[in-house]
């Protein structure tokens, strides 16, 4: 009976919350708060489901995870800038609050008062990347920078909770790095257990076994370790695939982190005030992300998004708060006050996050001015000069279709990719192709329209990619004509209706030219020697 009550509650309100254009992880904190409420309370099962969310959470974002993110200047100088920043406009602030007579603070020590500080620096990695993957914007420039900063926060973190449990590493703690001499043998592992059910299980091996077992046995952050393994296969083909088999185990789970938070939490209105003074305090603190991101040379709509998706107080904090509770630093009633905190900035940065393109395009002319004239490299204008033809998607129909139209358009063919393998391969042919991805709306917003371009192939291999490259393309300054590539009736029916030139049916034109080729090279050739 308690188990379908917790469902039922669970499920309606993340219902409820998606009805109003909320991302579910709301509901599934409201839940949490409700529950505890009507007399439920936090049980070892959904700790351990919590617990066993948060490290395949990691384990997934190490999968795609490219290591040297983590040595970009924008990426360690913002965390470790921010860091800083953060701790003395939280140390400011809750001391001049401390005068207020509210208790909480009030009885706080200087070094409670820190603590307190270094736990509210963090930004949550959970809501990151649910968040950047309900828009397909893990690949994207300004998610990228996003996930690598709280990367690096998590690394604080864990040497922060090692510094302070008491619980360093072992002396066999070095021995992990044997991990990287044993990465061939990941690589060939990962091949040999190919797409099924033995892949998704090969997944909870590495997760919990390889990566948080491991780890936890010498004395390091179970977390951590998830983390680092799915960084050594994140350069494996079938590192997506992996993570796409562990998607649905891990947002279940996920869903016990959430109501974990308000079923540990003990609400009061003391609790509630401050929480609110603290997500005030989350302006300054977005703010501070902002400058930094532009001071390494982003542009201002990169830097606004990333600034954005950091815009929150982050789980790690509840856990340090746990810590500090433990230690007796802090009183336990600090518990509440950061659940609350960490859920109330959940709830107001889902729909500002939602709608993050309308609120920039409101205010890009002064975000503008704060943008630097010298642009990161990886964030400058896409410039298509005199180019007449553009393929996005250079696989074998692009490379043929760049071929061809080479023959009508000399020198004048571009062709754009994502992939950095197939780019060199490609330039080492002969052909003219740069890096990019059309299903990233950063893509659109770099790309400059030209006078010049007549004609735009779209030979993406996923249908959404081509689609949503052609609805970029129709609401742009785009006046060449847009042919794309389908693979069934329905998909090609839909590209035209949303505006292409022409649609190539891949399987209904490749098979009228193979029985034209094997006509004539077996019946016509045969008769002819007749």
């Amino acid at each position: 009976m308690d188990i379908s009550i917790l469902i039922t509650v669970t499920f309606l309100a993340g219902l409820l919350a998606h009805l109003a254009h909320l991302p579910p992880l709301i509901g599934f904190l409201a839940a949490g708060f409700a529950l505890r409420e009507i007399g439920f309370e936090q049980n070892d099962l959904i700790s351990t489901a919590a617990d066993l969310g948060v490290t395949l959470l990691l384990f997934t974002v190490g999968l795609k995870l490219d290591i040297r993110t983590l040595f970009k200047r924008e990426v360690w100088g913002t965390a470790s800038a921010h860091m800083i920043t953060n701790m003395v406009l939280f140390v400011g602030a809750l001391s001049a609050v401390k005068w207020l007579g509210i208790s909480s603070i009030s009885e706080l020590s200087s070094n409670g008062i820190l603590v307190i500080a270094f736990a509210l620096c963090f930004s949550s990695t959970v809501f990151a990347v649910k968040a950047l993957e309900d828009k397909s914007e893990m690949n994207a420039l300004y998610g990228r920078v996003a996930i690598g900063i709280l990367i690096m926060q998590d690394i604080f973190a864990v040497v922060f909770l090692a510094s302070t449990t008491g619980k360093l590493p072992t002396i066999y703690a070095p021995l992990l790095l044997l991990l990287l001499p044993l990465r061939p043998f990941l690589y060939r592992l990962l091949n040999r257990v190919g797409h099924g059910e033995l892949q998704l299980v090969m997944g909870f091996f590495l997760t919990f076994v390889v990566g948080a077992h491991l780890f936890s046995m010498v004395g390091l952050k179970a977390d951590l370790g998830a983390l680092i393994v799915g960084m050594l296969l994140a350069g494996h083909p079938a590192a997506s695939g992996m993570a796409k088999a562990l998607f649905s185990f891990k947002e279940l789970f996920l869903v016990a982190f959430f109501l974990s938070i308000g079923l540990s939490s003990e609400l009061s209105l003391e609790s509630i005030y401050i929480a609110l003074f603290l997500v005030l305090v989350l302006v300054l603190k977005s703010a501070f992300y902002l400058l930094y991101l532009l001071t390494f040379r982003l542009r201002s709509r990169t830097a606004f998004l990333g600034a954005l998706s950091l815009a929150n107080y982050s789980e790690f904090g509840l856990i340090i708060t746990a810590v500090a509770v433990h230690q007796g630093w802090i009183g336990s009633e600090w518990m509440a006050i950061l659940a609350v905190a960490v859920s109330l900035s959940f709830l107001v940065s889902a729909p500002i996050h939602k709608n993050a393109d309308i609120l920039y395009q409101s205010l890009r002319p002064q975000l503008k001015r704060l943008q630097r004239k010298k642009l990161h490299l990886e964030d400058q204008p896409i410039e298509l000069g005199q180019m007449q033809v553009v393929i996005l998607g250079m696989g074998r129909i692009g490379e043929g279709a760049y071929d061809m139209l080479q023959q009508y358009y000399p020198d004048l063919v571009l062709g754009i990719d994502t992939d950095l393998d197939k780019i060199q391969h490609q330039i080492e042919s002969g052909r003219a192709v740069i890096q990019g991805d059309a299903t990233d709306s950063d893509f659109w917003e770099k790309l400059a329209p030209s006078k010049d371009l007549k004609l735009v192939l779209l030979a993406m291999p996923h249908h959404h990619g081509n689609q949503y490259a052609l609805k970029q393309l129709k609401s742009g300054e785009f006046n060449a004509k847009i042919a794309a590539i389908a693979q069934f009736a329905d998909e090609a029916e839909k590209l035209k209706r949303l505006g292409a030139d022409e649609v190539f049916n891949l399987y209904n034109e490749a098979g009228a030219g193979f029985a034209e080729h094997v006509h004539s090279q077996l019946i016509a050739n045969k008769k002819t020697a007749e």
